[in-house]
């Protein structure tokens, strides 16, 4: 699919079909949003200073070949790490100000930083930086997401607080985004 039809294609779902993801789709989506793509480790998405402070989790509720779960993508290798087992598909959404559909995706992707390695670099600038680093990260898992026939979209309102105790992240960790993912209905 050219990126003009993927752009086309590309429009906020908040309501999904029954249908499973792969595993394979679900680790195109990471990769297009951190993937590394360059022999120095170049990303998908832009960072400033190449600081790569954006940590990705799946957080699979209906994936085939996998176990309901929180898992951590890691780009290098690009692969999984397991955090929690369990699906927490539905705490989220509750955390989500209520927003219940999102317990109907299949995976969702959540979106969080260590702005620390930023800052270290940048200063006061590093949230605006990382802001930039999220917002392009997202628009690549979606456009990849409208490319596989898929459709989701950016969840903003949430309470914090309760997404880390779903999640467990980490204390360093500042959470950006949910990106429930699925197929249309």
């Amino acid at each position: 699919m050219s990126l003009e039809t993927a752009l086309a294609k590309r429009r906020s779902q908040r309501g999904f079909g029954v249908a499973p993801l792969t595993v394979a789709e679900a680790g195109q989506l990471l990769w297009a949003a951190q993937g590394i793509t360059g022999r120095q480790g170049e990303r998908n998405a832009p960072s400033a200073g190449a600081t790569y402070p954006l940590v990705l989790y799946l957080v699979a509720g209906r994936v085939e070949g996998m176990s309901a779960g929180v898992y951590r993508y890691l780009p290098q290798g690009h692969s999984l790490q397991g955090v929690a087992a369990g699906d927490v598909r539905a705490a989220l959404a509750i955390a989500a100000r209520g927003q219940r559909w999102i317990a109907d995706a299949p995976a969702l992707v959540v979106i969080a930083a260590q702005p620390a390695r930023t800052a270290a670099r940048y200063g006061a600038r590093a949230d605006a930086y990382v802001a930039m680093e999220a917002g392009a990260a997202a628009q690549n898992l979606l456009l990849q997401a409208a490319a596989l026939g898929l459709g989701g979209t950016l969840v903003g309102a949430v309470d914090e607080a309760a997404v880390r105790r779903s999640l467990a992240l980490a204390e360093a960790e500042q959470l950006l985004a949910i990106v429930p993912i699925g197929h249309r209905r």
